[in-house]
């Protein structure tokens, strides 16, 4: 889809770093990982939702419709693509989620199938950055929910994804239905491994699809 001039996203030069997103659900880690990439790549970081749309998703969550809220989640997404656009110029960029998480957890939390979601995010997926490399978490339900258990920042969410009947079984096969479609997609297994060892692990990948 060809958008307007006036919607078409911004270039800043012509050095393009690494776009690197970690996805799935909360207890995988991923914010730790961030931080040890961000240290190790010299990166910028961020996550998805940014501000100000951070500053605004509990109200969100609490008061909007089905629809609004998956829009008000778009806005989030299309805002953090342009901050990747602006920040990869001069530095690798990693954001902690990004559009899969959009997709899967939004079905998951209303009952809608993934490929329905996306449909009606289809418009706006052209203004979208993609990432080189979208790094997707797993590990045994058992150990998601022993690291959920010593959580020191749980979210409503959070509590959801453990306690509302079949949410976390819904929210981990849609993460396995976005990442089918996605080119970007590599999975790592996390079960018995320090982050650390998460971080090594995708930094020889980099370097190995780099060569």
């Amino acid at each position: 889809m060809n958008l307007p001039l006036a919607y078409t996203p911004r270039t800043y030069g012509d050095t393009e770093h690494p776009f690197i997103a970690l996805e799935g659900p909360s207890g995988m880690g991923k914010s730790t990982l961030e931080n040890l990439l961000t240290h190790r790549l010299r990166a910028t970081s961020l996550h998805t939702l940014p501000r100000p749309h951070n500053d605004w998703s509990k109200a969100a969550n609490s008061h909007l419709a089905p629809l609004p809220q998956l829009c008000f989640y778009l806005s989030g997404l299309l805002h953090a693509s342009d901050c990747v656009r602006t920040s990869r110029s001069a530095t690798p960029v990693i954001a902690d989620r990004y559009q899969s998480s959009v997709l899967a957890c939004h079905a998951a939390v209303h009952g809608i199938a993934v490929e329905q979601v996306r449909q009606l995010a289809a418009p706006f997926l052209p203004y979208i950055l993609q990432p080189t490399h979208t790094f997707y978490l797993r590990c045994r339900t058992e150990t998601l929910q022993a690291r959920m258990r010593t959580k020191s920042d749980l979210k409503q969410d959070d509590t959801d994804l453990l306690t509302v009947p079949g949410r976390l079984d819904q929210v981990l096969f849609n993460f396995e239905a976005v990442a089918a479609q996605d080119p970007s997609a590599i999975w790592i297994d996390t079960d018995g491994k320090t982050p650390d060892q998460v971080t090594h692990e995708i930094l020889h990948t980099l370097e190995r699809t780099r060569a």
